[in-house]
């Protein structure tokens, strides 16, 4: 005989629920997750064919409405409506935390300016997992989706080599062979990881040396998940006064502050600014 498992509903507050579903194993979902989708009068999704299958797991009978990037819009008075007549409405995303790189922002926000509740219901996420299994620092910034365009992604990630911090994003299998040769030019010296199909049948982790990255020769099934190890900074590198710097400082020291001077000299050469500012402070000490 096959016990099926039985949730006791708790009585919810109506409002709007975010609820993280799982990334491809229908497992990974939290027991409150099932509860609050099973109370809803209505559950919100980006595919009705993608997230029947989980509620169909679940036996799970709340009425579907379709709500992707398309439609997300015109569908906001109706929903707002529904909520202010004391539904209880859930967002879901195909896979992982919606309004996330997901439709939902946009319903969130007119909730705020509305003053109706929304609670989160935590649970899988991709940016996290990835994270997590990288190896790298855990100090990340999320940067979502690749620019479309050749420029705005060559510009976008120029900036974004500045940082220290891991990186984090998200790119169609369509698409990835456009944005490795970009990899490449702006992050030479850091280790990469293209997360696949996470927790699906064909899971994998691909771990490289971004100098080392080829294209892919066969078409990618699924979206990766792609994060970037942190820059590291070699203290050792930093470098001194020369005597070069000395007179510069010397001809700049009637014209500009201290402190604009350190920015200069610092920005151009790799010198410890301390080192900058204290001999600055020393010729404007001895002229005075």
């Amino acid at each position: 005989m096959i016990i099926k498992p039985q949730f006791k509903l708790k009585e919810y507050e109506n409002g709007l629920y975010l609820v993280s579903t799982p990334l491809g194993n229908l497992k990974d979902i939290t027991l409150r997750a099932i509860e609050v989708l099973a109370k809803s009068d209505f559950i919100l999704c980006e595919d009705t064919r993608v997230s029947k299958n989980l509620l169909d797991k679940y036996q799970i009978k709340s009425k579907l409405i379709s709500n992707h990037k398309f439609n997300e819009k015109k569908n906001l008075a109706k929903i707002i409506e529904y909520l202010k007549s004391g539904k209880i409405i859930s967002l879901i995303s195909d896979a992982g935390t919606p309004s996330i790189s997901d439709p939902g922002s946009i319903l969130v926000n007119e909730c705020i300016n509305n003053e109706i509740k929304i609670f989160p219901i935590p649970g899988p996420s991709a940016v996290a997992t990835a994270v997590s299994i990288s190896g790298f620092s855990d100090k990340f910034l999320f940067c979502g989706f690749f620019p479309e365009k050749k420029k705005h992604l060559s510009n976008e990630l120029k900036k974004l080599s500045k940082l220290e911090n891991t990186l984090v994003f998200f790119v169609s299998p369509k698409k990835i062979n456009k944005i490795i040769p970009e990899i490449k030019k702006n992050f030479i010296g850091r280790k990469i990881v293209f997360c696949r199909e996470i927790t699906k049948m064909f899971e994998e982790y691909i771990r490289k040396n971004v100098d080392e990255l080829e294209l892919f020769k066969k078409e990618v099934k699924g979206e990766l998940t792609i994060v970037i190890s942190e820059k590291k900074i070699n203290k050792n590198l930093s470098q001194n006064l020369n005597e070069s710097d000395m007179n510069l400082i010397s001809k700049m020291i009637k014209k500009f502050s201290i402190k604009e001077i350190t920015n200069l000299i610092s920005q151009n050469r790799k010198i410890p600014k301390k080192e900058i500012y204290s001999y600055c402070l020393k010729i404007k000490n001895n002229e005075e």
